[in-house]
């Protein structure tokens, strides 16, 4: 094989990484048991994709093949241990029994019940704390980093590390099996799913830290679990989940410039959005809301759904927002929905009063840390004519935001106050 080609191959390992690596790891943990054991074979099999697959060509089945590898190296990490550990001597005899062709024919079943699903109800189990379920599915089938999940809970770094450590260890202590719950245990498990994957759309529709504003392999990722989810228990928050995923993805195109710069909602080219998005996102919030059983991703969903059907951002209907708000106030209330019904208020009432109830929320102590909060506040102070006021909030989210695009659309911000 010529240089170009082995190139060529090691690249594709890569994108296979990027791209399967996360339902490699889901399948292994099933087949093997153990989370630790099976993230050190799906590395085990990478590494050795990179050796092989340059001298061998690139397999029929790669996914398959990885498994296979991993199910390889988990045997003879396996039989090293086994020299300390008796357990180990008896794992690696059963997986050697299983054979390859069991391994095979997993990584290649890809039905509603896949492995990823199973992995999720597996983190979400209600014998881990909901804080733990969230996180650990979060890095485990997801693949975020510990600053990432960080981040969405606004929790220290280390403190979520040892979250996930513990909810590993609980997992395997008390033996909670790899499976999609039974139809009756489905319900009360569904919940903090449905967290997970609403955080996992979010740091992918805005992205925690980096470069880019935009993470469409995770906002993919969650859309395409929302739709599992809705197949497997077409419940109204499950749809309503599913509706507020595709509306907000629908106007991904618009959020940025061509060299990814952010654009706020208010200008951005509305001949981006995509319409098909936008109509099927809006069916599905009809479908929740026709319930009556619905929650508040159903709510949320249902103002995006506002926000998408409005021609032009002076035809967006503020008073409904306003009210979508209210109710959601009292189904779901926290600071973050409160700091959104304040800037809705103020589109509707003017910004000093959605000004006066930003202030009443910092003043509480709540979202000092939040940089959206000062940008609210900034942006409040900046149309009411409030140079001095808006300068100093605008310098605090700056201080406080890790994204490069919201960095950047703050530093603009501030050049234009200051005249530079």
């Amino acid at each position: 094989m010529d240089d170009a080609t082995a190139t060529s191959l090691r690249e594709r390992v890569g994108e296979i990484y990027r791209s399967d690596s996360r339902s490699v790891l889901a399948t292994l943990i099933r087949l093997l048991g153990d989370f630790d054991l099976a993230e050190e074979a799906l590395h085990d099999a990478f590494a050795a994709a990179v050796e092989k697959w340059p001298e061998d060509g690139l397999p029929a089945n790669p996914r398959a093949w990885l498994v296979s590898a991993g199910r390889f190296k988990a045997i003879d990490r396996l039989r090293r241990r086994a020299r300390f550990d008796a357990a180990s001597t008896a794992l690696a005899q059963r997986f050697e029994e299983l054979g390859s062709s069991a391994f095979e024919a997993d990584a290649e079943n890809d039905d509603v019940a896949d492995d990823r699903l199973r992995l999720i109800f597996t983190c979400c189990h209600p014998a881990l704390s909901p804080d733990a379920r969230v996180a650990l599915t979060l890095r485990e089938v997801c693949g975020l980093t510990t600053e990432e999940i960080a981040h969405a809970f606004l929790t220290p770094a280390p403190t979520l590390a040892q979250r996930i450590v513990r909810a590993k260890g609980k997992i395997r202590d008390a033996k909670i099996p790899y499976e999609i719950p039974s139809h009756a245990d489905l319900p009360e498990r569904l919940e903090s799913v449905l967290h997970v994957v609403y955080l996992v759309f979010n740091e992918g529709y805005s992205a925690s830290s980096g470069d880019s504003l935009t993470r469409a392999d995770l906002s993919g990722e969650a859309i395409r679990l929302g739709r599992l989810l809705v197949d497997l228990l077409p419940e109204p928050e499950a749809i309503g989940l599913l509706a507020l995923m595709i509306l907000h993805d629908a106007r991904r195109a618009a959020r940025s410039s061509p060299s990814g710069e952010l654009i706020l909602l208010e200008d951005q080219d509305r001949s981006l959005w995509d319409r098909e998005r936008i109509a099927e996102g809006c069916a599905l919030v009809e479908r929740a809301l026709g319930s009556h059983r619905f929650g508040p991703y159903t709510l949320q969903g249902a103002i995006a759904a506002v926000h998408a059907e409005a021609p032009t951002a002076a035809a967006t209907d503020w008073p409904q927002i306003v009210g979508l708000y209210d109710v959601l106030m009292r189904a779901d209330p926290s600071p973050v929905v409160e700091l959104n019904r304040a800037a809705a208020i103020a589109m509707r009432d003017g910004p000093e009063a959605g000004l006066d109830l930003i202030d009443a929320i910092l003043a509480r102590g709540e979202l000092t840390t939040y940089h959206l909060a000062h940008g609210a506040r900034a942006d409040l102070c900046r149309r009411l004519g409030r140079k001095t006021d808006a300068i100093t909030a605008y310098e605090r989210a700056l201080e406080l935001a890790a994204q490069e695009p919201e960095r950047r659309f703050l530093e603009r911000r501030l050049r234009e106050l200051k005249g530079e």
